[in-house]
Parts: C-alpha cells; structure tokens; sequence
C-alpha cells in the first residue's frame, strides 16, 4: 500500500468560490479490495478522520469552511466539478479518493451511474455548508485561514502526501 499514484491540484479563488493555497491530493486506485466503501471507512477511522458517512456526492457548488473533507470513492463512478467555474471535471471510480482542502468547491455532475462515497473529516470535525453566495465572505475566508493542518493524512496516516505536499505551503 506504500506504492500510489497521486495528484495534486490546486485552483484559484474565482471570487465566488474561494479554493485554497492547498492543493487537491487525489490517489488513484488505492483500494483494491472487494469492498471498497468498508476498506475506506476504516482506514479513515485509523487515521482519525471520523464523522464518517456513505452516500452521494451534492449536486451543486458547495465547499467547507471550517474543514477539510476526504472522499473515497467505494462503488462505481462519479464525474465530479473541483474548483468552482474556473476549475475542472475529474472523473474518479472506484478504489479512488480526495482529499479536498477546505474552501475547495465541488460537486457531482448528475448521471445516470449508481455510486458510493465514503466521506470523512480530520478529528470528525462536523463541517458546515457553504455555496459561495454568502454574505460573509471576510469571516468564511478567516475561517479557512484558521484551520489547522490535519496531523495525519487520511489512507497512509503519518507517511502519506498530505503531510508532504501540505506542510510544504
């Protein structure tokens, strides 16, 4: 398991949704066993990324403020809007995951597919909801700035990218 693909994206505030200085980790086919929504919660769970849920990914413009989220992805696939407008499409299967920073937006693209998510949040933080239309903006951004880095990234704990490519900001 110490062997993965990773990317890294990172989007621009585009005024409506803020994004952050913190890139997008993506992993790409890290769970390769036959239940993949169960393999994802408890690595989460190992990790300390708790307030874990199963379901499917919103299907408008939403980002978090107050923390940032994992997805696993457990069955099927979902094409989903990273980065607000300006950002891009990414399509993820199963054996996937995000680590997506707060203040990111995404969304599902509406399809025909049945899949799975597995989500979950550093300490179980319960996270908030925001679409970008708010008129607290200055507080929303001070609350992103204010977040503090997880201590462990959410599949390989103390040796995955998240402590790499995080810290280096």
């Amino acid at each position: 398991m110490s062997d993965y693909r990773v990317r890294l994206l990172k989007f621009k505030d585009d005024g409506l949704i803020p994004n952050n200085s913190l890139p997008v980790i993506v992993y790409t086919q890290i769970a390769d066993t036959q239940n993949k929504s169960e393999w994802f919660e408890q690595r989460f769970i190992l990790n300390g990324w708790t307030n874990n849920w199963r379901d499917i990914v919103l299907s408008y413009d939403h980002f978090h403020s107050n923390t940032h989220e994992v997805l696993g992805i457990g069955k099927g696939q979902v094409t989903l809007q990273i980065g607000g407008n300006n950002g891009i499409r990414l399509t993820v299967r199963a054996g996937d995951a995000l680590i997506i920073p707060a203040g990111v937006g995404h969304y599902s693209i509406p399809q025909k597919e049945s899949y799975e998510v597995v989500g979950g949040y550093p300490n179980g933080t319960s996270w908030d909801m925001c679409t970008g239309a708010e008129d607290d903006r200055n507080e929303i951004l001070q609350r992103i700035r204010n977040i503090s880095l997880p201590t462990t990234d959410p599949i390989y704990g103390k040796n995955g990218e998240l402590l790499k490519s995080w810290t280096a900001q």
